[in-house]
């Protein structure tokens, strides 16, 4: 079987990436706190913002693709930490497409549909990008070097992704219904809700796509909209759902009113995400 290496690989997404692939590759991931659940070939506790450290990894392992999915991805912590922002989400995506360039290596890349502004939803792949926040300011950068420097790199944006497990920094909105915990959430702001594990596929099965991919759901929704469409699927009150307007919550990173995906493209390429009712059980 031939060698993956995953960056963030006890990341929410990272994760998930791991577990769909330990099936048709050999597996090794990157981690820089939190470990993955799958048993994996190996793990590295490495810093990718370090290029000594990253090359360290690559060179050893001399995997036949790479994806990257570690990240400094809360916009907030990115707003109020560019310098954080900058290394880890450029500079450490930098570090990886030099080496897979070198050494003719597929690459895969996890950006995101906060690299739009959010005024002329759905968005294609071909539409042009401007971001509202410091952390679309960097994916959309971290894109244009690693095309620069590795032009068939796989270019994933995702949209919002939520799943049935915990991530490292919260608790899935299925888990915090069934506790009878309320929640506030936005009528204005709408995505493309991507589940975990049908994002994950999307990647391993484009790999070898190069360019700019959307992966996102297969509905349109506010989250608003997508707490209830949870608390009808687990049978929690909709009542738990509390409605509130973006400007309700005063946060350092500006959010996009509306990043939903036209992920027609990725239809064609045989990509077919779930409706959120089939992603939650009661």
């Amino acid at each position: 079987m031939k060698k993956l290496l995953v960056t963030g690989a006890g990341g929410f997404l990272g994760a998930a990436v791991c577990q769909a692939a330990i099936r048709r590759w050999q597996v090794f991931g990157v981690i820089r706190t939190h470990a993955p659940g799958a048993r994996l070939q190996a793990v590295y506790r490495a810093d990718i913002t370090r290029r000594q450290d990253i090359f360290r990894v690559l060179n050893e392992v001399s995997p036949q693709a790479v994806i990257h999915t570690a990240a400094l991805a809360d916009p907030n912590a990115c707003q109020t930490d560019p310098d954080a922002s900058w290394r880890i989400n450029i500079e450490g995506a930098v570090f990886l497409a030099e080496w897979c360039a070198e050494h003719t290596v597929p690459l895969a890349f996890t950006s995101s549909d906060l690299v739009f502004d959010g005024l002329h939803a759905p968005y294609r792949e071909s539409d042009a990008v401007n971001p509202v926040n410091r952390y679309g300011e960097h994916k959309v950068i971290a894109e244009e070097q690693i095309r620069r420097i590795h032009p068939q790199a796989a270019i994933r944006r995702m949209s919002l992704m939520f799943g049935n497990a915990p991530s490292p920094r919260s608790q899935p909105l299925s888990r915090i219904l069934k506790q009878g915990r309320s929640v506030r959430l936005f009528v204005d702001e709408f995505r493309t809700p991507l589940f975990v594990e049908a994002a994950a596929e999307g990647i391993l099965s484009t790999l070898n796509y190069p360019g700019v991919l959307h992966l996102g759901g297969a509905e349109r929704v506010s989250r608003y909209q997508f707490g209830m469409t949870v608390a009808a699927a687990v049978g929690a009150s909709p009542q738990l759902i509390v409605p509130c307007f973006q400007k309700d919550v005063p946060m350092p990173a500006p959010r996009p009113s509306d990043v939903s995906f036209d992920i027609g493209l990725a239809r064609s390429l045989g990509f077919h995400p779930p409706i959120l009712a089939d992603c939650f059980s009661p």
